[in-house]
């Protein structure tokens, strides 16, 4: 049964272009937002693969050149590289802005809208959640080019503070994308292991956007629909990198998981999987993968009626309707453990924690750092320090 909180909000206001010749309706539609001169943001490695060359030829066919195109943003966006790029935004008398890539380039674009519309010069100011207002127009389209962070989609923006070695979180709708743009052509070049750890990343989000304590009506109406487009396609996108029935589905899977999860919120895997990520430099999809299963099972008695609904929509009608209703909650956690197993013959991903050099000595700090997570307060079941442990060691 649907959950209906007493109160909830949900906000997803970016225009969607997805699909043939998204790339060329870009121009129009930053036109329309009253942007003729955007700066484009993306990184080395697509400058170099061809990929901004190819988002500028789109762009000069609808008569737009941009005021500047910037590719060297890290693996990691940067409080101090926000700031920098701010200044060559007002330098160029740039009108908006275009983020072709990943989460990093997304984040940092998302980082660079809230400094200049709000005519600050060090995003330090902003940091917090729903801390901003709507400030000044900067038109923004967001083209992810990896499947899996929902990064175009949300009102979030995770950038690092060098000086601290920490990563923090920038939260609010005004973050949101005017334009996400899905096109397969900026998606194909995706190797196996990120379009397996970006496409489990996605079905994570979507689970736990589900299940959490802050699920809704509409967000669990996303969550299933992305939960069935990743369990049709992510094995085809696998097998055939150029099948672009698998390839948008995946693309569009991520967007509305991201979308699910961004009004509603994650949980325990999430909470863990950022402190595996910081203490042992895991990637966050990998993480995600390693964790869901075993995270699955430490929520089962308190997210049993969320698990057994999702069986219908992670496996078939004939598999849901053959469980006796007891026993689908343990098949759903079944039925991924078996997904990620098909997943992993299919690309280079680890399914323990041990596969990616993370020690048992490091669950200390780890579980310390899970235990501040804010995703943790949203978790079906409360967690103290020492089941995260248990839950690491399950996972090792």
């Amino acid at each position: 049964m649907m959950y209906v909180p007493s109160y909830f909000e949900f906000v997803n206001s970016a225009k969607l272009l997805s699909g043939d010749y998204a790339l060329e309706n870009i121009a129009s539609e930053m036109n329309l937002l009253g942007s003729v001169r955007p700066i484009i943001l993306s990184d080395a490695t697509l400058e170099k693969i061809g990929s901004v060359k190819l988002l500028t030829d789109a762009l000069a066919k609808g008569g737009m050149r941009p005021s500047s195109v910037y590719t060297d943003i890290p693996l990691d966006s940067s409080i101090e590289k926000v700031n920098e790029i701010a200044v060559i935004y007002r330098e160029r008398n740039a009108d908006g802005i275009i983020a072709l890539g990943g989460g990093s380039v997304i984040d940092t674009a998302k980082g660079l809208r809230m400094l200049i519309s709000q005519g600050g010069r060090d995003i330090m100011r902003y940091v917090g959640s729903e801390m901003l207002n709507k400030g000044q127009n900067v038109p923004f389209a967001a083209i992810p080019t990896t499947s899996g962070t929902g990064s175009e989609a949300t009102g979030v923006a995770v950038i690092k503070d060098g000086e601290r070695k920490v990563k923090l979180e920038f939260i609010s709708s005004f973050l949101l994308p005017d334009i996400a743009v899905l096109d397969v052509r900026v998606l194909e070049s995706m190797p196996p292991r990120i379009t397996a750890l970006t496409g489990l990343d996605a079905l994570t989000h979507a689970i736990e956007a589900y299940s959490c304590l802050q699920k809704n009506p509409i967000s669990q109406c996303y969550a299933i629909s992305a939960i069935k487009l990743i369990m049709a396609n992510l094995e085809q996108a696998l097998r055939k990198p150029k099948d672009k029935k698998a390839r948008i589905s995946m693309a569009i899977a991520s967007y509305i998981a991201g979308a699910a999860f961004s009004n509603s919120m994650v949980g325990i895997v999430h909470a863990i999987g950022h402190s595996v990520g910081g203490v042992c430099s895991v990637a966050h999809g990998e993480a995600m993968t390693i964790l869901l299963p075993v995270c699955m099972r430490y929520n089962r008695d308190y997210a049993k009626e969320d698990y057994s609904e999702l069986l219908l929509y992670l496996s078939s009608p004939d598999v849901y309707a053959s469980t006796d209703a007891a026993a689908r909650a343990d098949k759903a956690i079944a039925v991924v453990e078996d997904f990620i197993a098909k997943i992993k013959e299919s690309a280079p991903i680890a399914t323990r924690l041990s596969e990616r050099g993370v020690m048992k000595s490091d669950f200390e700090e780890i579980a310390i750092r899970a235990m501040n997570d804010g995703a943790l307060i949203v978790n079906p079941r409360n967690a103290d320090k020492d089941d995260i442990l248990k839950i690491l060691d399950e996972a090792f």
